[in-house]
């Protein structure tokens, strides 16, 4: 297939909150055409979805011509009970790939703990039609043992059990040319994140700020999430035509959501502004 992209619906969510159906309407009047889910409760999987069922939700896609085709969703849908609700969920609305939103470590025993569970949660879901993903953050270019978090995740997961959504804006925050790093990836990544960074975000890697040794956790990350650190595609130093150019050249490159954290226009303008100039870039 050639490439697509879309928008990750978490770039949206206070929108979504106050007017579930109503910003689905927004986003695609806007133009996207791909969506990208977040289940980031799995005991209140209805919380970001408005509560919709499966069929309610599709129903809704359909109606809009919106197409899930990806969800992000947090460590606990690992366990097979909870994975079996995604599962349930997933082959209702369509959508075939799941990536694991976000994870800390302190030590490289946490990590290849959690290898083991992916490798263990990436078979059944496989089983099931579905394709299990790693999405990074900065944190995953942290180094234990002198190697990438990210490295040790790659080399203690089964290829086809799990693949990586590779965030690049992330990437690049923690010290790594996205664009090197893409190419290593590999046939392992077929999907990928883009949002842009500030010219005055500086220094533009984050352990330049907070050291190589330090422990990032979820207080740490929030403290990092600062709005000004983060703008619409094609308003920051980026080279998204660059990056855009290097996925594509992958055979088997699916699809590119744009996903804005944090923004100090109004979400739904934000996403437009995203998506103008990602929709220009595709087409030329």
């Amino acid at each position: 297939m050639s490439l697509e992209f879309g928008l990750q619906l978490y770039s949206v969510r206070d929108e979504l909150t106050k007017d579930f159906k109503g910003t689905l309407e927004k986003v695609a009047s806007i133009g996207y055409k791909n969506v990208e889910l977040f289940f980031h409760d799995a005991d209140n999987m209805g919380a970001t979805i408005g509560n919709l069922t499966a069929d309610e939700l599709k129903q809704e896609l359909d109606r809009l011509g919106l197409k899930a085709v990806s969800a992000h969703i947090d460590l606990a849908f690992l366990e097979e009970d909870k994975a079996e609700k995604i599962i349930a969920y997933a082959k209702k609305v369509g959508f075939t790939s799941l990536a694991i939103a976000i994870a800390f470590f302190s030590d490289k025993q946490e990590v290849l703990d959690l290898c083991a569970k992916l490798n263990t949660a990436g078979k059944m879901f496989k089983d099931n039609g579905l394709q299990l993903y790693y999405h990074n953050h900065f944190e995953e270019f942290q180094k234990f043992d002198n190697q990438y978090v990210l490295d040790i995740i790659l080399e203690n997961t089964d290829e086809e059990l799990l693949k990586v959504e590779f965030d690049t804006y992330w990437a690049l925050r923690g010290g790594i040319d996205p664009i090197e790093y893409l190419h290593k990836l590999g046939d392992r990544c077929d999907l990928i994140h883009q949002k842009d960074l500030p010219a005055d975000a500086i220094p533009v890697n984050l352990f330049e700020v907070i050291g190589d040794d330090a422990l990032i956790d979820m207080e740490l990350m929030i403290k990092l999430h600062k709005i000004e650190y983060f703008t619409e595609a094609g308003q920051g130093i980026m080279d998204i035509p660059a990056i855009v150019e290097a996925f594509r050249s992958k055979p088997g490159a699916r699809y590119l959501f744009i996903e804005q954290d944090w923004t100090n226009k109004n979400q739904l303008d934000s996403v437009e502004i995203s998506y103008n100039y990602i929709s220009k870039l595709f087409q030329s």
